[in-house]
C-alpha cells in the first residue's frame, strides 16, 4: 500500500497543501473540508484519509475522526499511517497489543535524517546516558561485554554509549533509513533490518541487551521479554527504558501513540521470564510538547 504524503492527483494533492496550510492558521475545520474534497479526487490515497482524521480530530469532531480514520485502516489493514493507533487513543477501539510495524518503520524512515537533533536539542532526550549509567551501575564502571544486541539501534545513539564497552556490538531495527544512519557511524560489528518481536531466541548468547526508547512501541511486553531472557547468557543484563504510567491495567497507550507501562505488572513479566530486577529508577526521558515524559530505566539480570 502507498502510505506517501502525495496522492498522485496533482488537483488532490494541491487542495491536501491548501488544507495543510489553512491547519497550520488553526482553522481545522476548514482544513478538514477541503482535504475531504482533496479525497473525492483521490480515493485511495491513505496517508489522506488518516490526514483528514486528524483534521476533524482536532476540530472537535471525534466521530467524523473516527470514520476517517476507519477508512484508512480498511484501506490498509497492515496499518502504516498508525489508524488503529489513533483510534484506540480516541477509546473508540481496544489498543492493538503492539504498533504496528509498517507504521513504526514508516515513522522513523521519515524521522531519520533529523533524529538525532530533533531529540537531543529540541527534546532534552536523555534515554541513552541514563540507560549507560544504570548499567554501569549494575554492571560496575569498569564492566566490559564480550557481546551485545541493541534493539531498536536507531542512529546509533545508543551504541555510542555501549560501544567503548563491548568487543561485539549488534544493532537492529525496523527502519532502513536509521540504520543507514546508524551504519554511517561505524559504532556496529553487524546491523539488521528486524522486528523485536520476531527475534529468533536462536541467533545467539548475548552478555547485554540494550532497549534505548524502544519499547514505548510495544503494549504487551511479555513476548520480547521472553525472547530476551533466551538470548540472554547467564549473569547477562537486558537495560531498558519505559515511559511510565499508574496502573491499573499493565499498559495504556497515549495521545502521542506510544505506550506507558505500569512497573509492578512489568517487574512480575520479568520474574516470569527468570529474570532478576538489579535497578529501576524513576526519571525523565525527555520533553514531549513542553512537557516532561516521565519513565523507568531497568536493568534485569538473568540467573546464574
Amino acid at each position: 500500500m502507498n502510505h506517501r504524503h502525495l496522492s498522485g492527483d496533482p488537483l488532490a494533492d494541491r487542495r491536501a497543501d491548501y488544507a495543510k496550510g489553512l491547519a497550520a492558521q488553526g482553522n481545522s475545520a476548514a482544513a478538514a473540508d477541503l482535504m475531504r474534497q482533496a479525497l473525492d479526487l483521490a480515493p485511495f490515497w491513505i496517508a489522506g484519509w488518516t490526514t483528514l482524521g486528524t483534521y476533524h480530530l482536532d476540530a472537535g469532531s471525534p466521530d467524523a475522526a473516527a470514520d476517517a480514520f476507519a477508512h484508512a485502516l480498511a484501506l490498509d489493514p497492515a496499518d502504516g499511517t498508525g489508524a488503529a493507533l489513533r483510534l484506540a487513543a480516541m477509546g473508540r477501539a481496544p489498543a492493538p497489543a503492539t504498533a504496528p510495524p509498517a507504521f513504526v518503520k514508516g515513522l522513523f524512515d521519515q524521522y531519520a535524517g533529523r533524529f538525532d537533533t530533533a531529540l537531543v536539542d529540541g527534546l532534552a532526550y536523555e534515554a541513552p546516558d541514563r540507560l549507560s549509567d544504570a548499567i554501569l551501575a549494575v554492571a560496575g564502571s569498569a564492566s566490559t561485554f564480550d557481546a551485545a544486541l541493541d534493539l531498536g539501534c536507531g542512529t546509533g545513539l545508543m551504541g555510542e554509549r555501549l560501544r567503548p564497552r563491548c568487543d561485539r556490538l549488534e544493532g537492529l531495527d525496523l527502519s532502513p533509513e536509521m540504520l543507514s544512519r546508524a551504519r554511517g557511524k561505524g559504532l556496529y560489528d553487524a546491523l539488521e533490518e528486524a522486528d523485536i518481536l520476531a527475534l529468533d531466541p536462536a541467533r545467539g548468547r548475548y552478555d547485554l541487551v540494550a532497549a534505548a526508547d524502544v519499547l514505548n512501541y510495544v503494549g504487551d511486553l511479555r513476548p520480547v521479554i521472553a525472547t530476551v531472557a533466551v538470548l540472554l547468557s547467564a549473569g547477562g543484563l537486558f537495560a531498558f527504558t519505559l515511559e511510565a504510567f499508574e496502573g491499573p491495567e499493565p499498559y495504556r497507550l497515549g495521545e502521542a501513540l506510544r505506550y506507558a507501562h505500569h512497573a509492578p505488572a512489568m517487574e512480575a513479566l520479568l520474574v516470569e521470564a527468570g529474570l532478576i530486577l538489579r535497578r529501576r529508577t524513576d526519571v525523565v526521558l525527555r520533553r514531549d510538547r513542553g512537557a516532561p515524559v516521565a519513565g523507568h530505566v531497568v536493568v534485569a539480570a538473568k540467573g546464574d
